[in-house]
């Protein structure tokens, strides 16, 4: 119906989250209307995010230097690590403006009929700087559904002895990602967090 490239962007678009058909039609026809240096702009801050973006060597955000944000601030407090799935989890409970400590990011979370074992995630990692730092507490703040409570158990039975363990305490609803979370039910839960 449309011309290739027309055609092509759409369906490019259209691969996005939370983007379908319609409005990737909308967002290629709007595109069109461009000047050609703001696509040009657009085009190379894709492409930007693909070279220069790389995981934090410590706690596996994203970043574009060695070490994330977090990691290179000497006024977070070292002793406490928040664990969250994805970086995008990291969001809210900053912006949540309770915490202070450091993160470590899984890469997702358990799940055995997706394939997702414990070796598929950065826990691991997450011993090895609880066993060579200074670490007292670990807060498990994975999502509250099926998959992120497998994995607060799993990591909670790993780290039982070596620090204390919380999770982030009621106030999330239960099956949903906290990514999408407001910052006052995160500054809640982050207050109420509780031993597991």
């Amino acid at each position: 119906m449309f011309p290739e490239p027309v055609e092509k962007l759409i369906t490019e678009l259209a691969r996005l989250p939370g983007i379908g058909r319609r409005s990737a039609q909308r967002i290629t026809f709007f595109m069109l209307k461009w000047p050609r240096e703001d696509a040009a702009s657009l085009a190379q801050a894709i492409l930007d995010l693909k070279d220069k973006i790389k995981f934090c060597r410590q706690c596996f955000n994203f970043t574009d230097e060695e070490l994330c944000v977090f990691c290179r601030d000497a006024r977070r407090d070292s002793s406490i690590i928040c664990v969250v799935e994805e970086p995008s989890d990291l969001i809210p409970i900053e912006k949540g403006g309770e915490y202070r400590g450091l993160y470590h990011v899984l890469g997702g979370a358990l799940s055995p009929l997706d394939g997702v074992d414990p070796e598929h995630l950065r826990i691991g990692e997450l011993v090895k700087r609880i066993d060579e730092g200074d670490v007292k507490e670990v807060i498990i703040a994975t999502n509250p559904n099926t998959s992120g409570e497998s994995t607060a158990l799993y990591l909670a039975d790993e780290l039982r002895g070596k620090v204390k363990v919380t999770r982030l305490a009621s106030g999330l609803p239960v099956g949903a990602d906290l990514e999408y979370a407001d910052e006052a039910t995160v500054s809640r839960a982050m207050q109420g967090r509780r031993e597991l």
